[in-house]
């Protein structure tokens, strides 16, 4: 039964169609019936056999089952791209291997085969005898010519670029006569060719004549007479050095009032004559070695003034495509050509000015030779004069960024001059910068400067970081829990609580509210606030780069100077670490006395602001500075009496709750002995320091007293503030202090003395009680050679006159004067030799 079935269902897929009746023609072959069928389905469109499943049948499947479908998809489809990546490729690879292999010549392709189609050719060949000597002599030529036989199939090059490549003007030049025809008297040396577009241009000299005797000299010279009385040539006048100088007061005169008629027309108007800043900077260029340099020195001054007045106050973006093609009014098209034109010149005048310090720095001279190499440097510094003019004068215009990165590397030069000038424009930028983007961009650059050097750069190039103006930064991200901004009420909110006549008027008062705020400019702070955030972390990652990588390099100083002035706006989570840094440079000694007492101001004033919650006792940092105090003296340290005065006050004044009466009292000794060691103006700062702690402190008159309070003897070498009994002292030094020269001091010595009193006939006048110790040490200096207060002149006592010279003479004696006249000169030898004989 399963055979005839099986049968039947055979001969059903060989001879009968899809009705099951027998078909119409011959068999095919199995093969030839398949390929049959394949072209019948691809005349049909194909029918998608898969179903979407039904919604039941998705809930019954999981959501791995679909992931994993998902999966095995994407996985298909990468190996199918990867697979046709790699057909790609290898079929890339077959070509070009089929591009660089080179085809066999025609004439030597497999030699055995043509010498036996040679036999078979000669016998179908006619022979030689019947052709004439002509035809077989142009057949030849034409084989000859038939290059398309030997040439490289591969190539894709024309079949006449050989014949242009050989016809080069190089073969030709080589073809002509070494001996110029037209000049035959002179002979001459043909020297290398000069190739341009045009073609060749023949260089030649004429030969020179070696001297060797005496009467060849006699012929040249005649000769050359003849040949200048041929011409009749007048030499040139030779110039005086007078003539000379005023030729050149002519010419630096002309180039002058050029320069001055170019620049006042661009003034006047500078949307018409924009086109004349081209001129005037095509004068940078100046080649007349006698006013060179003083000419582009003007010119360059002359632009950046020009620059400075003309250009507007906002940056100038370049035109959309579809800005330039939209149709605008004429003054619009008009202000449009003035920008263009404006920013174009202004970028092509900093190109100069950049490749003129180029040229210096490395020692490069042009071709022409104008300029010698020493006048450069002279140059070189009017250029960085007009780029820091710049850098300050106009910070929110284009390519100021570009200044930036030419300015600041140059504050690091070796030259004295620049580095100042340099270091002098940014700080000027950071001290008028108030929002703070060019600040910020400078310090980027100045940070990756540092990093870029080994932190093998000048101190003044950290120094002008403490010119920045940051008093806030955004200390937590949490800061509108702090200062919640308005909220206005939503329409819900109004509708439930309020009538329609309330509803009104909160409308009206929430539109003068968003008005105001407008006004106040609250996005500005913001953005503000942001801006000094970056810089701020920009600093601290350089600062802290320092401390960890070069803690010996001489950028030290300028990092403990910098942290102890921003230290207040570190975040808190820092804080542990920097004190054990900062106690550990103390400690190792290798600091100076100066960085370590920036050292003691750094951490006071990292605890002064948010570091009052944390619990760290900095009784370290207290002995320190008390250890090292008679350190000071009127000498090379008499300046860093000023930091001594800033740590005391953040010491002592502004942590009196934190410190003891024993330190108290132990400093307060301390001082009065230094004020005798240091000069005026340190003995008022210092002074002026303790009235502060009698005032601030209790029981400091304790020291006005001579009895002892409690058991012990004060010891001042002890370097323990806590424990060397200065309450058992006097402040002896009041009465020494009273008998200065200076009469500041003794006015301030006289007021501690009696306890430093607010009122009364002892009290100090406003102007010194009412001036920190700071300000009264720089107001008393000394710098300038002036006393302060200045020392009233002395003057001369008159001597006593007598208006009568007869008073001293008798009567008897002044009539005899009187009679007697005396005619002739006196002759005091004579009477001299007179006396002797007698």
């Amino acid at each position: 039964m399963s055979r005839a079935r099986a049968a039947s269902a055979t001969r059903g897929r060989c001879g009968r169609g899809s009705a099951g009746r027998p078909r119409l023609g011959p068999k095919l072959p199995l093969p030839v019936a398949g390929i049959a069928r394949a072209g019948a389905a691809a005349m049909k469109p194909r029918k998608n056999t898969k179903r979407v499943p039904s919604f039941r049948k998705l809930l019954r499947t999981s959501q791995l089952k679909l992931d994993n479908k998902l999966k095995n998809k994407q996985y298909k489809q990468q190996s199918t791209a990867k697979k046709y990546r790699k057909e790609q490729k290898k079929l890339r690879q077959a070509v070009r291997d089929a591009v660089c292999r080179k085809p066999f010549p025609l004439e030597e392709y497999k030699k055995k085969h043509v010498a036996e189609k040679r036999e078979e050719e000669e016998d179908d060949a006619l022979p030689l005898d019947m052709m004439d000597e002509d035809d077989l002599k142009l057949m030849e030529d034409l084989a000859q010519k038939a290059s398309f036989l030997t040439r490289d199939i591969s190539s894709t090059e024309p079949v006449h670029i050989k014949k242009r490549k050989h016809e080069s003007v190089i073969e030709k030049y080589e073809k002509m006569p070494r001996r110029m025809k037209t000049e035959p008297e002179k002979e001459l040396i043909h020297l290398l060719p000069i190739k341009d577009k045009g073609g060749i241009i023949p260089q030649t000299m004429e030969k020179p004549v070696l001297n060797v005797e005496e009467d060849e000299e006699e012929e040249e010279d005649a000769e050359e007479m003849e040949v200048a009385e041929d011409f009749s040539e007048e030499p040139l006048p030779v110039l005086t050095p007078e003539e000379m100088a005023a030729q050149r007061k002519r010419k630096l005169q002309e180039r002058k009032m050029h320069i001055a008629a170019l620049a006042s027309a661009i003034l006047s108007d500078p949307d018409n004559n924009i086109k004349k800043l081209k001129e005037l900077r095509a004068m940078l260029m100046e080649q007349d070695p006698n006013v060179a340099v003083i000419v582009r020195k003007l010119v360059m001054v002359s632009l950046m003034e020009i620059f400075k007045d003309i250009v507007p106050s906002y940056r100038i973006r370049p035109l959309t495509e579809a800005e330039k093609a939209a149709k605008v009014k004429k003054e619009t098209q008009k202000l449009r050509e003035f920008e263009e034109g404006l920013v174009s010149q202004y970028k092509f005048y900093l190109e100069n000015l950049e490749q003129t310090i180029k040229d210096w720095k490395q020692r490069k001279l042009k071709k022409s030779n104008v300029i010698s190499l020493k006048a450069y440097k002279g140059l070189a510094e009017i250029a960085v004069k007009c780029l820091c003019e710049l850098l300050v004068a106009l910070p929110h215009f284009n390519f100021h960024n570009n200044i930036i990165v030419l300015i600041v590397p140059l504050m690091n030069d070796t030259s004295k001059t620049i580095s100042e000038l340099c270091c002098e424009a940014v700080q000027k930028l950071f001290k008028q910068d108030k929002l703070g983007s060019a600040s910020l961009g400078v310090v980027k650059v100045i940070s990756g400067l540092v990093k870029g050097r080994s932190y093998n750069v000048r101190p003044e190039v950290l120094k002008v970081f403490l010119h920045l103006r940051i008093k806030e930064v955004e200390l937590k991200k949490d800061s509108e829990d702090i200062a919640p901004k308005k909220k206005f009420m939503t329409f819900k909110e109004k509708r439930k609580n309020l009538s329609r006549m309330q509803r009104k008027w909160k409308k009206a008062e929430e539109k003068l509210e968003r008005e105001l705020l407008e006004a106040e400019a609250s996005e500005s702070k913001e953005k503000k606030l942001k801006l000094h955030t970056e810089t701020l972390n920009v600093v601290f990652l350089t600062y802290f780069r320092i401390l960890k990588k070069a803690q010996k390099s001489p950028l030290l100083p300028a990092v403990l100077e910098g942290l102890a002035k921003f230290a207040h706006l570190i975040n808190v989570e820092f804080f542990d670490d920097l004190l054990i840094v900062l106690h550990s440079l103390i400690a190792s000694g290798d600091l100076s006395y100066r960085d370590s007492l920036h050292c003691v101001l750094s951490a006071f004033h990292i605890l002064s602001g948010q570091g009052d919650v944390l619990n760290i006792d900095p009784m370290k940092f207290y002995t320190h500075l008390y250890k090292t105090l008679f350190s000071l003296h009127a000498g090379t340290t008499n300046d860093d009496i000023k930091i001594v005065l800033q740590c005391l006050d953040v010491m002592l004044a502004k942590r009196r709750k934190q410190v003891s009466q024993q330190r108290a009292l132990a400093f307060l000794k301390r001082l009065s002995t230094l004020a005798l060691h240091v000069l005026p103006n340190c003995s008022v700062g210092i002074l002026a320091t303790n009235r502060v702690l009698m005032q601030t402190f209790p029981k400091m008159d304790l020291l006005l007293d001579n009895e002892s309070q409690g058991s012990g003897v004060y010891l001042p070498e002890l370097d323990e503030p806590e424990h060397c009994n200065a309450q058992n002292t006097a402040l002896w030094e009041l009465h020494l202090l009273q008998r200065h020269y200076h009469p500041t001091v003794q006015k301030f010595a006289a007021h501690l003395a009696v306890g430093a009193p607010d009122e009364g006939s002892r009290a100090l006048p406003l102007d010194l009680s009412r001036r920190p110790a700071t300000e009264l040490f720089e107001a008393y200096s000394i710098k300038g050679m002036n006393f302060n207060p200045p020392v009233p002149s002395v003057t001369p006592r008159r001597k006593d006159t007598f208006s009568k010279k007869e008073s001293f003479l008798s009567e008897e004696l002044q009539q005899r004067i009187s009679k007697t006249v005396i005619h002739e000169n006196l002759d005091f030898a004579k009477h001299l030799k007179e006396s002797s004989l007698s």
